[in-house]
């Protein structure tokens, strides 16, 4: 067990310059993309378990099944992407900045970019020709 421990310890840095400023910030980036992907995650789930519900009130909307399972794998899919991507790229920084170098992320930005272009035209996609909206029936 000890030997899992020492693995999982990093070597201590001298703190020079803006070199524990550096590592700090590398780790709340990180911090920053687990919590967005949580959150992605969380929010499929939830629309997943709402739609499961069966005693919704008649004015609210209910999505067909199929539309809403998607859309929650979608949401689930791009939170584990998020976490994952978060992840390699802060053992990626910390290589580098022992290294004292740093490399810009003009990959992730792009890819971020790109997403968030997808989900845009996505939800106007599905707000401006979203007819498969039914409403509950009250019994």
């Amino acid at each position: 067990m000890s030997r899992w421990i020492k693995a999982l310890r990093a070597a201590p840095i001298a703190n020079t310059g803006s070199v524990a400023r550096d590592h700090l910030a590398n780790e709340r980036t990180f911090l920053a993309w687990t919590r967005t992907g949580l959150g992605f995650v969380a929010l499929g789930v939830a629309l997943e378990r709402f739609n499961t519900m069966e005693a919704l009130p008649a004015p609210l909307p209910q999505f067909e099944q199929e539309q809403t399972k998607q859309s929650a794998i979608v949401l689930v899919e791009s939170g584990s992407s998020c976490v994952i991507y978060g992840t390699l790229r802060y053992f990626s920084n910390l290589r580098m900045l022992q290294k004292g170098l740093f490399q810009p992320n003009v990959a992730g930005v792009t890819l971020v970019m790109l997403t968030s272009i997808a989900f845009a035209a996505g939800g106007t996609a599905v707000v401006a020709f979203g007819h498969s909206v039914k409403q509950i029936e009250a019994p």
